[in-house]
């Protein structure tokens, strides 16, 4: 190792630091210290020792997430964006594999967003899944018994008939939030967005048109396009939690380890976790 590496970049002569922050995953609340979840908790305490760095011209997102949660997601963006105007700061984000729903949503909180050729941009709208087992346990000779006070109480139960009401109540509910992501999306691209039927439906496009659409800058990579802009002296670094010595994450937020905890539980959430992203991811080919 050269000498020169040893000494901290903001006292090398000419040398600009910028710090990268990943946000990366199923975007979910989630209180297991083992999960792969992105969320406001998992991520609050790296953005601000991103956005802390004095000498720092920008902060660079690396950004590769299918969605999730539209509160999760939103809280990441106003965090974001809360950070940039208080340290003066621009952001900048650079999307890998996917950036679509809320991982897009996410990703308006940069000030210019740039993207491979490849990569999977959008789907603007909002999703809701679920099963029907009522006829499966009437088949098997089960009976579903559920007591409440309030009428309204249990709704969209996946082992009762489905109740159109309660389908009409959901569609409501998913027009709102989607109101919301709507006008994000105009308000951070402005009049960069092409006329397009599409662009609120929920389609996800390549990079390539999606810069045609304008839900994008550019297209190029974080490294590139950081050294065209700063100079070749340029440095990276990536902004990582605090590990303990078994190798997990230190407490951050409200994702702290408690007393009581189970390793096995925390080891089958992560599972979980896994299949569920790779359940979505599965949803834009990947």
């Amino acid at each position: 190792m050269r000498l020169r590496n040893l000494i901290p970049a903001r006292f090398r002569k000419n040398m600009i630091t910028i710090p990268v922050v990943r946000l990366s995953g199923v975007i979910a609340a989630s209180n297991s210290p083992l999960s792969r979840n992105l969320n406001l908790a998992n991520v609050a305490s790296l953005l601000e020792k991103a956005f802390k760095m004095k000498h720092a011209p920008t902060v660079a997102l690396v950004v590769n997430s299918p969605g999730g949660s539209p509160v999760q997601s939103r809280l990441i963006y106003t965090r974001i964006r809360e950070l940039a105007a208080k340290h003066e700061k621009k952001v900048l984000v650079f999307v890998e594999d996917v950036a679509a729903s809320g991982g897009y949503m996410i990703s308006l909180a940069g000030d210019e967003i740039f993207a491979d050729e490849t990569s999977i941009i959008g789907s603007i709208g909002v999703i809701s899944a679920s099963f029907g087992f009522d006829k499966a346990i009437k088949k098997i000779g089960v009976e579903r018994r559920v007591y409440t006070a309030g009428k309204n109480k249990v709704s969209l139960d996946p082992f009762q008939p489905e109740n159109p009401k309660d389908v009409e109540y959901l569609k409501k509910m998913q027009l709102e939030i989607h109101d919301v992501f709507i006008n994000m999306v105009k308000k951070t691209r402005g009049e960069k967005l092409a006329e397009d039927d599409d662009m609120f439906t929920g389609r996800f496009w390549t990079g390539s048109t999606a810069k045609d659409l304008g839900l994008i800058d550019g297209l190029g990579h974080l490294g590139t396009i950081l050294k065209e802009r700063f100079g070749e002296k340029s440095e990276f670094v990536l902004m990582q939690p605090r590990r303990s010595l078994l190798g997990r994450n230190y407490s951050v937020g409200i994702n702290a380890i408690t007393k009581g905890d189970s390793i096995g539980a925390d080891l089958v959430d992560r599972a979980i976790d896994r299949m569920e992203e790779h359940v979505i991811r599965s949803r834009f080919g990947l």
